[in-house]
């Protein structure tokens, strides 16, 4: 299992990568692993306002759907367009590859998100 430093995790696993006051979200290795093969990722709409823990996406695999969580609150201002062709793509490079860019609402809600260190832990626990 691969976590990367420097990123905020949830417990649904979503990473965020925060970028002055924008961040980058996508799925976890851990989660990419878990669900297999994913074969469609669904996208939100440009411009649509997403609270805390709101579904903003489904990621279908062979095995299951599941619904993708906002990590922190925030409006989309970027759609990764990529994965409508090739939804495989967060299965080879998940940290690379990431599925919405916000413009966040409220960067305090950050704090309620795990580190690395802490997000492994976690997955250890979950294994």
């Amino acid at each position: 299992m691969k976590v990367l430093s420097g990123l905020y995790y949830t417990k649904d696993h979503e990473w965020v990568k925060v970028e002055d006051e924008t961040a980058l979200v996508g799925v976890t290795d851990f989660a990419q692993n878990s669900l297999g093969s994913i074969v469609y990722v669904e996208l939100p709409e440009m411009d649509e306002a997403f609270e805390v823990e709101e579904s903003f996406g489904t990621i279908e695999s062979v095995k299951a759907a599941s619904d993708m969580l906002m990590p922190v609150s925030g409006t989309i201002v970027e759609v990764n367009e990529a994965l409508d062709d090739d939804p495989s793509l967060v299965n080879t490079a998940p940290y690379e590859n990431w599925i919405i860019k916000i413009s966040l609402s409220d960067t305090t809600e950050l704090d309620e998100l795990m580190n690395a260190e802490e997000y492994e832990a976690y997955c250890n626990e979950e294994a």
